[in-house]
């Protein structure tokens, strides 16, 4: 009679653990940590340095002008949090009126949920900056194209980028930042 009850028994638990590896692999993606996926995009037209453009301090006509091209509002280098991360972030205006947040050199690790986010909180280096972005305003601008590279990630047309001053690389499954910039005027 024992050996009735330690089959299901057996079975059971044989069926428990092959769930909880399914669920914790599903969970945690660990082999996207040697999977790296580079993207390479370009912004469209040549970027203006904002400090060059036409204006009435500059000589050139009584009132200013709009540039032709994008121009680099704003720019910040990601520092590591959860990950080694580093790159340069640049707030763009196109010339049509549009907003783009650009990561150039982008290089960090991989994971589940990777996001990008556009936001108030203020950048600190170490442990104390890993949670700090989910507690203020946010725009989530989407999922991360890829760990490595350059890319390009539109703000909605209702958002006043004047309004952020931050930039992270959030995971969003385990709410901690991977990496995160600063953004000052350029």
């Amino acid at each position: 009679m024992r050996r009735v009850r330690r089959g299901p028994l057996a079975i059971g638990l044989v069926v428990a653990l092959v769930v909880g590896v399914g669920a914790g692999l599903y969970w945690f993606q660990p082999w996207k940590l040697w999977q790296d996926e580079t993207v390479t995009e370009s912004l469209p037209g040549a970027v203006v340095d904002a400090s060059r453009t036409p204006g009435p301090d500059r000589g050139t006509s009584s009132a200013p002008s709009a540039p032709a091209g994008p121009v680099t509002l704003a720019t910040g280098e990601l520092i590591s949090h959860e990950h080694t991360t580093s790159g340069t972030v640049k707030l763009v205006r196109l010339a049509d009126g549009t907003h783009v947040v650009r990561l150039v050199g982008l290089d960090t690790s991989n994971g589940p949920d990777l996001r990008v986010w556009l936001t108030d909180a203020p950048v600190r280096e170490g442990r104390a900056g890993w949670h700090v972005f989910d507690d203020g305003a946010y725009v989530s601008l989407g999922r991360l194209k890829g760990n490595k590279g350059s890319q390009n990630y539109f703000l909605p047309k209702d958002v006043e980028p004047s309004r952020y001053t931050s930039v992270t690389i959030w995971c969003d499954r385990f709410d901690v930042s991977f990496g995160a910039a600063e953004l000052a005027d350029a």
